[in-house]
């Protein structure tokens, strides 16, 4: 099989290149990736100015845009035909339910299944500092083409796990729900002008047994489909608002 790799930590994202080593000792593998960390990007692309696309090695290229840019300029313009799938990760940090809104690791195999092509995004989560891929990455060469068969034209994979040596195994999840105790700090400036420094916060995670969050908790490897078109919620029994016209 013939896969393109891209993630949002940069071209040397140490568990992009362990997952490319993998694969390619039976597939064909391109890898078309950000220049430079382009984490929380979400779903951005690049319209009003070129992108600069540098050799790095034997099928091996840096994009100056954003991680949808990487899959765009790899489809169209840089692998010689249509992937079998495009894989996005393995990411330096957990993806897991609403962060698939604001991760750019995830909005590359979601750009991925809006051309119709399967679409697979893999992060892991540190407890300990440590960055450990290689399991997840051993998970993804056995199982790559069982993973492929899950993708469907508007559906892509959102895979996580903790960084790890093993798993408990694996679940098939749904998303959780995630709020964000979001912050920011002021910085007044003798130049005249005030900076903000973004400053996250506490995270309070919804899910329960069959959801990702708790999987990848308990030592699993959460598995999920996700939609890569936005659904409306439909108006159901609300009353008509009778604008004005």
């Amino acid at each position: 099989m013939r896969f393109l790799l891209t993630n949002d930590d940069g071209i040397d994202g140490e568990g992009m290149h362990l997952l490319a080593d993998m694969l390619q000792k039976k597939h064909e593998v391109w890898i078309v990736a950000p220049d430079k960390n382009r984490s929380a990007v979400s779903h951005g692309i690049t319209m009003t100015v070129p992108l600069r696309l540098s050799r790095r090695g034997e099928r091996c290229f840096t994009c100056s845009g954003v991680p949808v840019d990487c899959v765009i300029n790899g489809l169209k313009a840089v692998l010689p035909s249509a992937p079998d799938a495009v894989i996005s990760g393995i990411n330096r940090g957990a993806n897991i339910g609403t962060d698939v809104l604001y991760s750019g690791t995830c909005a590359a195999a979601r750009q991925a299944a809006l051309y119709g092509i399967p679409g697979i995004a893999f992060s892991i989560e540190s407890e300990d500092g440590v960055w450990r891929y290689g399991a997840l990455a051993d998970f993804a060469r056995k199982n790559i083409e069982k993973l492929v068969s899950l993708c469907e034209p508007d559906v892509f994979l959102n895979i996580n796990a903790l960084s790890a040596d093993s798993y408990a195994g694996y679940q098939m999840t749904r998303l959780s729900r995630r709020e964000y105790g979001d912050s920011v700090r002021l910085y007044h400036a003798p130049d005249g002008h005030s900076y903000s420094f973004f400053e996250g916060g506490r995270i309070a995670t919804a899910g329960g047994s069959g959801f990702d969050f708790d999987a990848v908790r308990d030592g699993y490897i959460s598995v999920s489909r996700v939609r890569a078109q936005p659904a409306d919620a439909g108006f159901g029994a609300a009353a008509d608002p009778d604008f004005l016209l």
